[in-house]
C-alpha cells in the first residue's frame, strides 16, 4: 500500500510540474492565442514508445490550438536532417527534436537558429552545438541508477560473498546517443561497490561502454552479442545471474538468448535477472510471467506535458523558469533542462504504478 501511495504522489507531481514549472508557475494557454506551426521530429516509429511520445507532444500542443508538423525518421540521419530542413522551410515556430544522432544536426541547429527558431532537444541531448535552446528529458543519471538498483535488489548483492560471486554481463545503449553516458555512470556508480569488494564479476571482461554499447539501441545486435558472449565464456559450471541492460528490447533479446541454451528450463540455470526502461508492453508482460525482473518507467505523458507547456512559454514570449542550468554540457554550452522523475516497476508494483495510471490497459497486458 505504501508503494501505491508513493506511485500516485509520484505521478501527482509530474502532472503538478508539467503545468507550473514554466512562466514564474503560470497554467497552459487554453486559448491557443499566439498558435502557429509547431515541429516535432521523432528518431523513429518502430518503436513503441516514441509513438507515445510523439502522440502525446502532438495532441497537448493541438489542445492548445496549435498545428503541429510531426515527423518520423525511421532511424535515418538523412531523413531527419532532411525534415528539420523542410520544417525550417515551412516556418515552424519551434523546434522539438528527438535525435537519431545528437552530434549529427550542426548544420540544421544553425540554420535554425538564423532563423530565429528555438530548439527543444527532446529526450536525447542535441550535441556539440551553440544552437540548442532547452532540454526535456528524465534525469537520466538517476535512470541508470535505478537500473544498477534493479541488479542490487534482484540479486541480493548486499548477501554476496567473494567465495560466491554474482556473475553479470553488461551492455550499455547506442555510443552516439548522450543519454547513454548517464544512464552508464549512473548504473556503474551504484554498482562499484560490489566490484571492488569481488562478490560482482563479469566473466568477459567487458565492461568499458566504448565495448558493451549497442549501436542504435539495437535489440538484434544485443542478441548477437549475447549469444557470443554465452558461447565463449559461460561452460560447465560457470552460469550468467544477471544482466545489466539500459532498454527493454534489449532486454527482452538478451532473454531470448539465453532461453535458447537453457537458462530457465534447466536445472541449476534460472533465468538471469534482467531490468530495463521505458516499461514497453512486452517488458510489462514478460515481467509478470516472472522473466524480466523490472524496467524504468520514464511516463512519456508527463515529458509530453512538459514539453507541451515549454513550448507554449515560448510562443507567449515568455522566459521559462525553473529550470536545471548545471547538469547538461552538450560539448559546447550548459543547455538548460526541465528533469523528470522516472519509477522503477517491478512485478509487485505493476499494476499500481501502469495499470492503475493508465500508462498502460489491463487488456493491453493481457489481463
Amino acid at each position: 500500500m505504501k508503494c501505491m501511495q508513493r506511485v500516485f504522489m509520484t505521478a501527482l507531481v509530474l502532472l503538478v510540474a508539467a503545468g507550473t514549472i514554466f512562466a514564474g508557475g503560470g497554467s497552459q494557454s487554453q486559448s491557443g492565442s499566439g498558435k502557429g506551426l509547431i515541429g516535432v521530429v521523432m528518431p523513429t516509429r518502430s518503436e513503441e514508445r516514441w509513438i507515445k511520445d510523439g502522440n502525446a507532444v502532438k495532441e497537448g500542443l493541438e489542445k492548445l490550438g496549435y498545428t503541429v508538423d510531426l515527423q518520423y525518421s525511421d532511424d535515418d540521419i538523412p531523413t531527419q536532417s532532411r525534415q528539420i530542413d523542410d520544417m525550417i522551410t515551412k516556418g515552424v515556430k519551434v523546434l522539438v527534436i528527438a535525435s537519431i544522432d545528437g552530434s549529427a544536426l550542426s548544420n540544421q541547429l544553425a540554420n535554425a537558429a538564423a532563423a530565429k527558431i528555438p530548439v527543444i532537444s527532446y529526450d536525447r541531448l542535441l550535441m556539440q552545438s551553440p544552437h540548442v535552446d532547452y532540454y526535456v528529458s528524465f534525469d537520466n543519471y538517476k535512470v541508470g541508477g535505478q537500473m544498477g538498483d534493479i541488479l542490487i535488489t534482484g540479486l541480493k548483492l548486499d548477501q554476496a560473498t567473494v567465495a560466491a560471486p554474482v556473475i553479470v554481463e553488461l551492455f550499455a545503449g547506442s555510443p552516439d546517443d548522450n543519454n547513454s553516458v548517464g544512464f552508464y555512470q549512473g548504473a556503474m556508480d551504484k554498482l562499484k561497490p560490489y566490484f571492488d569488494k569481488g562478490v560482482l564479476k563479469v566473466p568477459s571482461g567487458q565492461i568499458d561502454r566504448a565495448v558493451i554499447g549497442t549501436l542504435r539501441w539495437d535489440a538484434a545486435e544485443a542478441q548477437k552479442r549475447m549469444e557470443n558472449l554465452l558461447s565463449a565464456y559461460y561452460s560447465g559450471d560457470v552460469v550468467l545471474n544477471g544482466i545489466l541492460s539500459p532498454y527493454d528490447p534489449i532486454s527482452l533479446s538478451c532473454l531470448e538468448a539465453c532461453k535458447a541454451v537453457g537458462y530457465g528450463s534447466t536445472p541449476g540455470k534460472p533465468l538471469p535477472v534482467v531490468g530495463g526502461q521505458d516499461c514497453i508492453v512486452a517488458s510489462c508482460k514478460s515481467i509478470l510471467a516472472g522473466e524480466q525482473y523490472a524496467t524504468v518507467l520514464k511516463d512519456t505523458r508527463s515529458l509530453g506535458a512538459a514539453t507541451v507547456t515549454l513550448v507554449d512559454t515560448l510562443m507567449q514570449g515568455k522566459t521559462p523558469t525553473g529550470l536545471d542550468t548545471k547538469s547538461y554540457n552538450n560539448g559546447v554550452k550548459i543547455v538548460p533542462s526541465l528533469l523528470l522523475d522516472s519509477v522503477i516497476v517491478t512485478k509487485d508494483n505493476l499494476k499500481a504504478a501502469v495499470i492503475d495510471t493508465g500508462y498502460h490497459t489491463a487488456v493491453e497486458l493481457g489481463l
